[in-house]
């Protein structure tokens, strides 16, 4: 699935236009991706949660040359599937909340 197909799903099923399915998509994309880069971590419980994490530097070798090289310290992305998103893939029934 793509961005177009996403989009299409959610216009049929909130009963709106495309034109506003994708604002709404690219508004709800650009709100995580401003978060997560202030560090600020993105929760939506059930489906999962958007962080920054920081990568340490390390070594690496590059495989043609087998020359080590250094790979700088860095800040990247990262998401945790919550339990529902895990579930729904595992294919089992769904947890009963308490």
């Amino acid at each position: 699935m793509n961005k177009g197909d996403l989009i299409e799903i959610a216009a049929k099923e909130a009963v709106i236009s495309k034109a506003a399915a994708g604002k709404a998509l690219d508004a709800i994309v650009g709100a995580v991706v401003k978060s997560v880069a202030k560090g600020n971590p993105v929760t939506l419980v059930g489906f999962g949660t958007f962080k920054a994490a920081k990568r340490a530097a390390r070594t690496g070798v590059n495989p043609k040359t087998g020359e080590k090289l250094k790979i700088a310290a860095t800040t990247v992305p990262r998401f945790t599937a919550g339990t529902g998103f895990k579930t729904a893939v595992a294919g089992k029934k769904k947890v009963a909340k308490k």
